[in-house]
């Protein structure tokens, strides 16, 4: 994969470090010209939207929390679970509500006023079903994520509460 990055970001990649792409998280492979260059296993493949991108979109390029930096929003591992599509998108004021599909199978990760990353945008679900959830969406994230270029119908990468796994798997016959 190809990924021609903004300025601000160029300067803090590395060969061999970690960027999230869409919420993905990749390991650069080579640098050149404002770009990087990241190889995509079948996994990444299989549980992304990937192989659906166009060229020339916007991207979602973000690079791991350090030390030096505040903690902000949910933990966002970059670890994408399923895809979805964006069912609906509607505007009030100077907010947008978006509603994602999502496979039933995975209804038990999705909690109302929980965390859930798409596309790597921590946002909080509200009106939750077995198959949708929608989530309010602030102008300030609207601005800063390719949220502004989606339409209805576009593939986003899933990635639910790592916590909510984790007790899933401490308390097997729970869900």
């Amino acid at each position: 994969m190809e990924v021609e990055v903004p300025s601000p970001l160029w300067d803090r990649l590395m060969l061999g470090g970690s960027i999230s792409v869409n919420g993905a998280c990749l390991s650069v492979r080579e640098l050149a010209k404002m770009r990087f260059f990241a190889d995509l296993t079948r996994e990444t493949l299989d549980r992304t939207t990937f192989q659906e991108l166009r060229r020339r979109i916007r991207l979602n390029l973000e690079l791991p929390v350090t030390p030096d930096r505040a903690f902000d929003g949910h933990m966002v591992l970059g670890h994408i679970d399923t895809t979805g599509r964006i069912k609906a998108i509607s505007r009030t004021g100077a907010a947008w509500t978006f509603v994602f599909s999502y496979p039933s199978s995975h209804r038990h990760y999705v909690a109302e006023k929980g965390s859930i990353a798409v596309d790597g945008i921590s946002l909080t679900p509200f009106e939750t079903t077995a198959e949708t959830f929608r989530c309010a969406v602030i102008r300030e994230t609207y601005e800063r994520t390719n949220l502004q270029d989606r339409i209805v119908g576009d593939p986003v990468n899933i990635e639910f509460d790592i916590l909510a796994k984790y007790l899933e798997r401490m308390m097997p016959g729970v869900r």
